[in-house]
């Protein structure tokens, strides 16, 4: 059975089969202009000009959308990799990889692989493909790269060396969403905070991303090195709680928590800014300053920063003054001796 693409809201989706797409068509998901592509097609195409589907179409025909832009069509100089994202606060992706096909990762973010899966430690991002590069002097660099923004040294990347499709899943490292980014349909560059990336499609680009603004970094939370990621594949990144998504016109602004920020795309301006006067900034629990962001470009925000997490965590410990004082127990420090909970 064929496998199908779909742009919905300017992103791609897929590879679904025909039967979801017209259960899809029947729960109102798609509709007649929705763009479609298979193997076959030289082009995305309106679903209602493809003979196999335009038979289940609820009713006429609709008219076309003018000036609708599809993205690509699937072929990427990165790898195609397809993925399922599982689970709901505790997330994990599940990569599936055609023979010859690579994702790289961070060291110690596999969840689980099949035994076609082979696994291999490089030295710098894994942007390079194995045949040809630029050698020793482009593995350093890449390496430098990733030392700058506070990351190991190394990558390791996952290849089908099977006769068939294989699954390696990557774990999110604390409670959030992990967001599936295609660099294709984002202008090819994002920049993110150190700690947001998973894992990529082989031939992603991880590099550095400076702040040119002092202001930005000294106080703007992420220092003055963020990571840039470039390419045409997808990536992975994680953000910690909930996750935003915010289109911003140009010359619209919008002042965020520093550590709330996850990535931007490179037309979006950051700046600093002083939260306003000295009575809220030493005792409003926000600090002393906060970001700007200012349009034109799309930004994605967390509630929770690993940051926060880890104070809120320390702050609750016996250690950081917290103990068991919103337990309620009637034995006080002497239920602590009993149960073992004075560590």
């Amino acid at each position: 059975m064929p496998q199908w693409y779909m742009a919905i809201g300017g992103q791609q989706v897929g590879p679904v089969s025909q039967d979801d797409i017209i259960t899809s068509l029947r729960s109102g998901n798609v509709t007649a202009d929705t763009l479609v592509f298979t193997a076959g097609m030289s082009q995305w195409t309106r679903l209602a000009e493809v003979p196999a589907l335009a038979p289940y179409l609820p009713g006429a025909l609709a008219p076309a959308v003018p000036g609708a832009m599809p993205p690509p069509p699937p072929g990427r100089r990165a790898h195609d990799i397809d993925f399922k994202i599982v689970g709901v606060e505790m997330q994990f992706v599940e990569v599936e990889l055609d023979p010859g096909e690579s994702a790289v990762a961070e060291a110690g973010s596999m969840m689980y692989m099949m035994p076609g899966i082979s696994m291999e430690t490089i030295f710098g991002d894994g942007s390079q493909q194995p045949q040809g590069g630029s050698g020793l002097m482009g593995a350093l660099l890449g390496a430098g790269k990733r030392l700058l923004t506070g990351e190991s040294l190394f990558m390791t990347v996952f290849t089908n060396k099977g006769t068939g499709r294989q699954r390696v899943a990557f774990a999110a490292p604390y409670p959030g969403k992990i967001l599936p980014m295609d660099l294709s349909t984002l202008g090819g560059e994002l920049i993110c905070q150190k700690d947001s990336f998973l894992c990529a499609a082989r031939g992603v680009s991880i590099g550095i991303a400076f702040q040119k603004k002092i202001g930005v970094g000294i106080f703007g939370g992420e220092g003055f090195i963020m990571q840039r990621l470039q390419g045409d594949g997808l990536t992975f990144v994680h953000a910690g709680g909930m996750l935003h998504a915010l289109e911003l016109g140009a010359g619209e602004t919008l002042r965020v928590d520093t550590g709330c920020i996850v990535a931007l795309q490179p037309s979006v301006n950051y700046d600093i800014q002083f939260v306003g006067n000295v009575k809220t900034a030493l005792f409003g629990g926000e600090g002393l300053f906060f970001a700007t962001l200012t349009g034109p470009g799309k930004v994605w925000l967390q509630s929770l920063p690993f940051s926060r997490l880890a104070n809120r965590i320390y702050a609750a410990s016996a250690k950081g003054g917290g103990g068991r004082r919103e337990e309620g127990s009637v034995l006080g420090g002497l239920g602590g001796l009993l149960d073992g909970d004075n560590n």
